[in-house]
C-alpha cells in the first residue's frame, strides 16, 4: 500500500513538473524541492528522465523547454501529464456539443480522448476515429457506432495515418470534427509536429460541415513543424479561462465562437 502511494505521489509530482514547465518555459531545482518537500536529489532524478526523453534541457540549477520542440512529438503518456486538468473541462465541454444522430471525428491525442470519455451513451452516435485507444474508449457505449479507418499506425499516438487512411476518409461527410493541436497561431492557424497527421487533419476538415479545435491555452501563439489549416477554417475553439484578452477578442472579431471551459 504504502509503495503504491508513494508512486501515485511521484507520478502526480511529475505531472505538476511538466506542467509548471509548460507554462513558464524554465524551472529550478530549489523551488521544486520547496514546493513538492522533496529533496534536490529526487527533483534532479525527475528532470533527468524528462531530459532522457526530450521534454527538456537541463540548465544550471534547474531545467529549461526544449526549444526544438516545436518539432518533437511527444509520446501520449507524456503529453497526457500537461495540463491535464484544463483538457478534462475541455473535453466535457466540447462533449456537450454532440447532439444524438450526429456523426462526428474524433482526431488522436489527449484532449479528445477527454471528449471520449464523455460522450453520452444515450445519444446514438456515429464516431470516426483514426485513434486505437479513443475507439477502444468508446467500445463500451452500444449506441455509438465507431468507423475506423485503415492506414500505417503511429505508436506515439496510436493513430492511424498515411495514404489508406486518408483515402478511407474521403468516403465520409460529417457534422462535426473535433481537432487536437499542438500549436495554435491565432492569426496563421492550427498546428501539429507531425506531417501525416496534418495532411489527414487536413482532409478531415474537407469532408465535415463543422470544424472544432479543442486546444488548452498553452498552445496558443505556438507553432509545430506541420501546418494544418488557417484560422478561417475554424468555426468553434474550445479552450480554458487562461486565454489572454487579446486572442480571445481577435477570434470573436473574426466571427470564431469561442467557447471557455
Amino acid at each position: 500500500m504504502k509503495e503504491a502511494k508513494t508512486k501515485r505521489s511521484t507520478v502526480e509530482r511529475r505531472k505538476k513538473i511538466l506542467n509548471l514547465l509548460d507554462e513558464n518555459g524554465q524551472v529550478f531545482v530549489h523551488e521544486l524541492s520547496e514546493e513538492f518537500g522533496v529533496s534536490e536529489v529526487t527533483i534532479r532524478n525527475d528532470l533527468e528522465l524528462f531530459e532522457t526523453k526530450g521534454l527538456l534541457i537541463r540548465s544550471r540549477g534547474g531545467a529549461m523547454i526544449n526549444e526544438n520542440s516545436v518539432g518533437m512529438d511527444f509520446q501520449l503518456s507524456e503529453k497526457d501529464k500537461m495540463n491535464y486538468t484544463e483538457k478534462v473541462r475541455i473535453g466535457k465541454k466540447a462533449a456537450e456539443l454532440v447532439n444524438s444522430g450526429e456523426t462526428i471525428i474524433l482526431d488522436s491525442g489527449t484532449t479528445t480522448m477527454e471528449i471520449a470519455k464523455n460522450l453520452s451513451s444515450n445519444k446514438s452516435l456515429n464516431v470516426i476515429t483514426n485513434a486505437l485507444n479513443i475507439a477502444n474508449e468508446l467500445l463500451k457505449h452500444p449506441n455509438i457506432n465507431i468507423i475506423v479507418p485503415g492506414g500505417t499506425l503511429r505508436k506515439n499516438s496510436h493513430s492511424l495515418v498515411g495514404p489508406l487512411a486518408e483515402k478511407s476518409m474521403r468516403n465520409f461527410y460529417v457534422d462535426k470534427v473535433f481537432l487536437g493541436v499542438d500549436g495554435f497561431d491565432i492569426k496563421e492557424g492550427a498546428f501539429t509536429p507531425n506531417i501525416e497527421e496534418a495532411s489527414l487533419n487536413q482532409v478531415m476538415i474537407e469532408i465535415t460541415k463543422e470544424v472544432i479545435l479543442v486546444s488548452d491555452s498553452s498552445k496558443f501563439r505556438r507553432r509545430s513543424l506541420a501546418f494544418i489549416c488557417p484560422t478561417r477554417k475554424i468555426d468553434i475553439v474550445i479552450t480554458d479561462e487562461k486565454i489572454s484578452k487579446e486572442d480571445l477578442a481577435w477570434l470573436k472579431d473574426q466571427n470564431i465562437q469561442v467557447v471557455i471551459a
